[in-house]
């Protein structure tokens, strides 16, 4: 029974695909801290999570490495990224548009 499921499940997919439809990809909004090499940065994605005890409102970072083809990012940009196929070990974003520059 659930060979039969997962088969209609891949199946249906499969299906999406042929026609066009593609899978949705996670997208991410961050500031660059740092540029790491060549056609990498890392950016600095935050998110606000509500406690589970005490019901506050707390903040929650993490680092992500987005490849950028052009090498045009800098420090302070804020962007927004999107899911790729693995470029490296920890790299599996890449650039989609800069939202704002850096200031000064």
């Amino acid at each position: 029974m659930l060979q039969k499921k997962i088969l209609h499940v891949s199946i249906l997919r499969l299906a999406q695909l042929n026609k066009g439809a593609s899978l949705s990809k996670r997208e991410i909004q961050g500031n660059v801290v740092k540029i790491a090499g060549d056609k990498t940065a890392t950016i600095l994605v935050e998110r606000r999570v509500m406690h589970p005890r005490y019901h506050k409102t707390v903040k929650r970072f993490k680092k992500y490495l987005v490849h950028d083809e052009s090498n045009q990012l800098k420090v302070g940009d804020e962007i927004i990224a999107v899911e790729c196929r693995p470029m490296s070990k920890s790299k599996n974003f890449e650039l989609k548009s800069v939202v704002s520059g850096a200031e000064g």
